[in-house]
């Protein structure tokens, strides 16, 4: 399956790569990734040459965990015919949606092994390079990579990671190479030319399973500590981002509702800025492997948690096979430019996407809320799934805020 390359992301690699050779002192890495710099002109309150009344709203789509246990590794080495491994077919009912978003942003939450492996699953995973073809192959522009399973094979497992990620044309954000990469925001760009948004991805999570950081590496994974979010959103602000996005690898496991650090980091994150603009205008939420609740906190949507997008088999606390862990949801958001520069860019429709893997056929499976049941789900299974899904997702009030189902 081929992919149709955005106009906006193609002018993003185009602008970046023209402004990465000039930058003296510099050092030279793949265009349009992290810590790259803006190509546009910007004026004092950031906006772009033309001004706010030139830019375009755009849509911004993230999507939950990619989870390679052991049995999504043997199905991608099946679909692949014997040939290595292909993901492809399995993120193909998410493409529609994720290809038709300006903007689309993953959650990769394990590390990468060496080409030819070997790749293990649970508990220590190391996932083959091959996910990264497949997820830009599926339309994603950028991808969290700051999970409890980030140093899961040390900082050569990070390396190999951002490597293949680099390879495939996919922005990443949450680990680093060096102190250098770790220092600057991931810069994306929604859109065309001058017109252009300037889109700042930044990522956290709450541990590493134990593991420490790597000696000397302090900066190889970003850890969730407050200061240190507000901090960065602002210096993307400062670099020239119209909107910043945080995503943060937090919750309790197996808890459809938002626990009370999700809570409470939540409200004084959506409640820092300046005047009238936020210093974090979205965060999205993964690690609980259930969907949670969006909600807007602060005038700022945040989504709790969106559930695994694809995952293998799991084991709740209670020791039982749950379910709920193929279920998910992608959120999507339309941004809209500011009346004048220096203005938030503010979220004018807001939508979730309910979505299941079945681990049956390995294969994303898209659940329309407004269709009245999915296609050859005669039992109604796939219907109960889609509901509750969307009851979860609604659960803190969302709908009052204008929440609606997508597809």
């Amino acid at each position: 399956m081929t992919k149709r390359i955005r106009q906006g992301a193609a002018i993003a690699v185009a602008g970046l790569l023209a402004t990465a050779t000039a930058c003296a002192g510099q050092p030279s890495s793949p265009p349009g990734f992290a810590g790259r710099h803006l190509s546009a002109e910007r004026d004092a309150n950031g906006a772009g040459a033309g001004g706010a009344e030139s830019a375009r709203a755009f849509t911004l789509l993230a999507s939950g965990d990619i989870l390679p246990h052991s049995a999504i590794i043997d199905r991608a080495a099946a679909d692949a015919g014997g040939g290595g491994y292909d993901f492809r077919p399995m993120l193909k009912g998410a493409a529609p949606a994720v290809s038709g978003a300006d903007l689309a942003i993953c959650h990769m939450e394990t590390v990468y092994g060496q080409d030819g492996g070997p790749y293990t699953g649970y508990p220590s995973f190391k996932s083959p390079p091959e996910v990264a073809t497949a997820l830009r192959a599926t339309g994603f522009d950028s991808c969290s990579t700051a999970s409890n399973h980030s140093l899961d094979d040390g900082a050569q497992g990070i390396g190999r990671t951002l490597d293949a990620l680099d390879r495939a044309g996919i922005a990443h954000a949450g680990s680093a190479r060096s102190a250098e990469e770790a220092s600057r925001p991931t810069l994306l760009t929604a859109g065309k030319g001058r017109n252009a948004a300037k889109v700042a991805h930044l990522a956290y999570t709450y541990g590493t399973n134990d593991i420490p950081l790597p000696a000397g590496q302090p900066w190889a994974v970003d850890l969730i500590d407050k200061d240190r979010i507000l901090a960065d959103a602002r210096a993307a602000r400062k670099a020239g981002a119209d909107v910043v996005v945080v995503s943060l690898h937090w919750g309790t496991e197996w808890q459809d509702a938002p626990d009370d650090v999700q809570l409470g980091l939540g409200r004084e994150l959506t409640a820092s800025g300046a005047g009238d603009r936020p210093d974090i205008d979205l965060i999205l939420g993964t690690h609980a492997h259930v969907p949670q609740a969006y909600e807007k906190v602060n005038g700022t949507w945040i989504v709790y948690g969106m559930g695994n997008q694809v995952a293998g088999a799991m084991v709740n606390h209670e020791g039982a096979r749950d379910p709920r862990a193929h279920e998910s949801s992608m959120g999507r958001f339309t941004f809209e430019p500011p009346a004048k520069p220096g203005q938030r860019w503010a979220v004018k429709k807001a939508e979730f996407i309910p979505q299941w893997f079945d681990i049956e056929a390995g294969r994303v499976v898209g659940l329309d809320p407004k269709a009245p049941a999915p296609a050859g789900d005669s039992g109604g299974r796939l219907r109960e799934i889609r509901d509750r899904i969307q009851d979860v997702v609604l659960s803190r009030g969302a709908a009052q805020d204008g929440l609606a189902a997508g597809k």
